[in-house]
């Protein structure tokens, strides 16, 4: 009888010191700040071929503290095209951030050129509508030519009638880019008449087929 209350007490303890080990790492929480950042200035640019260009940066803030940024990527203003230049901050547990800039430099082909108006989609007639912001760069809404869409991209215009349009984070928060029909950047607007141009709409929303579009 003696050994079967030993063992008893013995199994208590065991269970007693389990329980008090389990409890004290169950229900620890623990805060993670991540980095805030903002671009400063305007996200999307445009210079012309042979002006300097000063990066404006981006503010990145871990709380009450600056946040390091590794920025990649450069612009060569003596070179019309289109440069993407990534932001990126990582908090003390890890967790990175990042935002992009795009600049377009463009040349005196380009600059001249205005390619705003609205465009009819071949197979729904469902508008497209390019706004130009500045030479070389242009807002485009439904650049799918889906109905019913509310998305608006940047569309840039660097050299001749060459229209780029880099990864970039569109008006609905979507990532979205454009590509020729062969997968390619450089996609050609044709002035036509009719004016037209053809691209396929890289988004996880829309299909991979390529939509033709002609000024109305």
């Amino acid at each position: 009888m003696k050994r079967i209350h030993y063992s008893f007490i013995a199994a208590l303890l065991f269970i007693t010191y389990s329980c008090e080990r389990n409890l004290t790492s169950e229900g620890v929480s623990k805060t993670t700040t991540y980095v805030v950042m903002t671009v400063t200035g305007d996200p999307f640019m445009s210079i012309a071929k042979g002006t300097p260009f000063t990066d404006p940066g981006v503010t990145a803030m871990e709380g009450d503290v600056s946040a390091t940024v590794t920025t990649t990527g450069t612009v060569d203003s003596n070179t019309p095209g289109v440069y993407t230049l990534d932001y990126t901050a990582v908090n003390k547990e890890g967790y990175s951030v990042s935002e992009s800039r795009i600049v377009c430099v463009y040349d005196p082909s380009a600059a001249a050129n205005n390619f705003e108006g609205s465009y009819a989609r071949s197979t729904n007639q469902s508008i497209a509508v390019w706004t130009k912001i500045a030479p070389g760069m242009y807002s485009v809404f439904n650049p799918g030519g889906a109905p019913g869409t509310n998305l608006t991209i940047h569309a840039f215009n660097a050299t001749g009638n060459v229209i780029i349009v880099p990864t970039q984070k569109s008006s609905d928060g979507s990532i979205t880019s454009c590509k020729n029909a062969t997968g390619g950047s450089d996609i050609i607007y044709n002035p036509g008449p009719p004016a037209k141009y053809a691209w396929v709409v890289v988004n996880a929303g829309y299909g991979a087929s390529t939509r033709t579009f002609v000024k109305q």
